[in-house]
């Protein structure tokens, strides 16, 4: 009775080495530590993305007279289609298509676009909305429509994340607007061995790039330039440089827990057969 004892005793004793040695201790990470509880802080930023070189723009002309528009628009893209009988519709949606896929003007190395009827556009450098009011003034001023309704969007907005993320990658993203946490938190949060006071955002600026490092530990990440991402922008998480030295500890843990687990049982086996 006393050795069927002890044998259950030496399971335990494993079972309880064995879940130590593979749990993985977690580095607690606290996120904007100086924000008070229930405090409200006020929006100071409003931030709108701004076109640059390469990106590929959807503009979309339409008014109350729809056959007035057609001419201002890439075949399929202004909300109107002409049948062959010259008849006009409404575009019909397809879902199937991608924003990467779907027609649109792509801003050309000096910055330019070439659109229906008004030619080359200088658009790099501009906000949609600034966009927006450039094609409309036009439009109006020279008299082509007098009621147009302009949109733009990005088809192409993508930033890509690097270092100490839990997902390494290019995304893309859907509308124009995206913080810097939520490029985190579509990387998947952070690593253990990121530093929270060292996450860079690399950004073009024409013919220039800049870095602008950010402390996610404080409020002031709400008021950096780089918390509103711009399309192409990568996003670096510096490491704190532990890496190598958790790497040892952890190896040396894992041995000194097995070599302590096979003098245990070694002892308790002998004690057993002893008895």
């Amino acid at each position: 009775m006393m050795k069927k004892q002890l044998i259950y005793v030496v399971c335990y004793v494993i079972a309880i080495i064995t879940l130590s040695s593979c749990a993985a201790r977690r580095q607690t990470m606290l996120y904007l530590q100086d924000m008070e509880d229930t405090k409200e802080y006020p929006v100071i930023q409003k931030y709108e993305a701004v076109i640059q070189r390469d990106d590929k723009l959807e503009i979309s002309v339409s008014s109350k007279n729809p056959e007035l528009a057609l001419a201002f628009n890439i075949p399929g893209t202004g909300g109107y289609t002409v049948g062959a009988d010259g008849t006009i519709s409404a575009t019909q949606s397809n879902h199937s298509t991608t924003r990467e896929n779907k027609p649109g003007y792509t801003v050309d190395i000096h910055g330019n676009i070439e659109f229906p009827v008004l030619g080359t556009l200088h658009v790099e450098g501009l906000t949609k909305n600034q966009l927006v009011n450039l094609i409309t003034n036009k439009l109006k001023e020279e008299e082509l429509l007098k009621d147009p309704i302009v949109l733009v969007e990005f088809l192409n907005f993508k930033i890509s994340i690097l270092g100490e993320v839990n997902r390494v990658g290019q995304f893309n993203v859907s509308g124009d607007r995206l913080t810097l946490l939520d490029a985190i938190a579509m990387a998947g949060d952070l690593t253990r061995n990121a530093r929270l006071d060292r996450i860079a955002v690399i950004r073009e600026y024409g013919n220039k790039r800049r870095i602008m490092w950010n402390d996610i530990r404080t409020k002031d990440i709400f008021t950096s330039p780089s918390y509103y991402l711009q399309q192409n922008d990568i996003v670096y998480v510096e490491t704190n440089g532990r890496r190598a030295e958790q790497d040892v500890q952890r190896r040396f843990s894992f041995w000194h827990t097995m070599v302590y687990s096979i003098s245990s049982v070694i002892s308790l086996i002998v004690l057993i057969t002893k008895l």
